[in-house]
């Protein structure tokens, strides 16, 4: 939003003048807010004013604090018109409606029709068109309030923009007339005293007398306007709590009508739902039962059948025990052998020893022949 020009003015109704460039002096307190413009605006207005002449301290930031005043009255009428209460009764309402209708009742509501079985789907749409008239009457009903609430909203963010402008205003002609009252009282007003002292003239000690007066004049005229301006300070958190209100307000019936009434129809396709469901869950019972039993059966089967194969494939071709017999069998037989052989070599060396004894003997008979 373009920011409102505001234009300082002594009388009722300003002339438009042309400023020259002047550098911008340092920026003294309060002038944060303002823009360059601005201050440049209130250095040069500052020099316009003239404290001799009374109907300009009479005047002096008048229009600004009839804004204000103004302004005050505008927010207060639209602060005391924002009745909110109606919207809080309407959902109040609607809380009672949506409670009023519970698909889960034991006995009194719909689950004792459910457990009879006869009219219970009829029974319960029945409920549910009842409700669902004074519900949709409660919705529309809040659906305008936020449609008016969302444009309060929007005309309290100009208010907001319009006190701002105020605020800076009235700002201005404080700073001006700060830095005119400072400048009279360190420049003009020294000046008359010295030269009523100098030259001792009456008219002269009053014309400081007089100045010294307006000065005084003009502070508390001052210091009246920075009463006004805090009237104007305090309207800007008073705005935004007003507006702050309204979009809470605002976001409640947005949620109301996007959720909670969603959620609530949603109920009814449940209930309605539920009479369907209780049959087949009966007949899926019994197939579950069925189903259930069979495959208790064929897991019986099958982990006997499992276990066996997995015995019989874990046996070895052949036995531990054949192989174990046949090893100590062969240990015995190895050993039988190499028995064996040590007796038959010892036996070939006792032979052999027989035999060298038996040639010997012959030996010796042939000899004893021949002699």
């Amino acid at each position: 939003m373009e920011e409102e020009k505001i234009v300082l003015t002594l009388d009722a109704q300003p002339e438009e003048e042309k400023v020259e460039e002047e550098v911008i002096p340092e920026i003294p307190k309060d002038q944060d807010i303002l823009t360059p413009e601005q201050r440049q605006q209130v250095n040069e207005f500052a020099k316009q004013i003239d404290l001799t002449q009374s109907n300009v301290i009479l005047q002096y930031g008048s229009a600004a604090q009839k804004k204000i005043a103004n302004f005050s009255d505008a927010t207060l009428e639209s602060i005391k018109t924002k009745d909110l209460g109606e919207t809080g009764q309407m959902l109040t309402d609607l809380i009672v409606e949506l409670k009023g209708f519970d698909a889960t009742e034991e006995q009194k509501g719909f689950a004792g029709f459910f457990k009879k079985q006869a009219n219970k789907t009829q029974a319960l749409k029945s409920k549910y068109d009842s409700v669902e008239k004074n519900v949709d009457k409660i919705v529309h009903n809040l659906e305008d309030h936020q449609i008016q609430l969302m444009k309060d909203i929007e005309i309290l963010d100009h208010l907001y923009e319009k006190n701002m402008t105020n605020y800076k205003e009235l700002t201005m002609y404080i700073l001006a007339g700060k830095q005119k009252l400072e400048d009279v009282r360190n420049n003009e007003l020294p000046a008359l005293i010295e030269k009523a002292k100098r030259t001792g003239l009456a008219e002269d000690s009053q014309a400081a007398n007089d100045l010294a007066n307006l000065c005084e004049r003009f502070e508390k005229k001052i210091y009246d306007l920075e009463l006004t301006r805090n009237v104007s300070l305090q309207m800007g958190p008073q705005i935004r709590l007003v507006q702050n209100n309204d979009t809470l307000m605002t976001e409640k019936i947005q949620s109301t009508i996007m959720n909670t009434i969603p959620l609530w129809k949603s109920q009814m396709v449940i209930a309605l739902g539920l009479n369907h469901s209780q049959q087949a869950i009966k007949a899926q019972q019994s197939v579950d039962e069925m189903t259930n039993s069979l495959l208790r059966k064929n897991a019986d089967a099958l982990k006997q059948a499992t276990i066996e194969v997995a015995r019989e494939s874990e046996k070895g071709i052949v036995d531990i025990e054949t192989l174990k017999h046949t090893n100590e069998q062969l240990i015995s037989t190895l050993d039988e052998v190499v028995k064996i052989q040590d007796e038959g070599r010892q036996k070939r060396a006792e032979a052999q020893l027989e035999l060298t004894r038996i040639e010997a003997q012959l030996k010796d008979k042939l000899l004893e022949i021949h002699k």
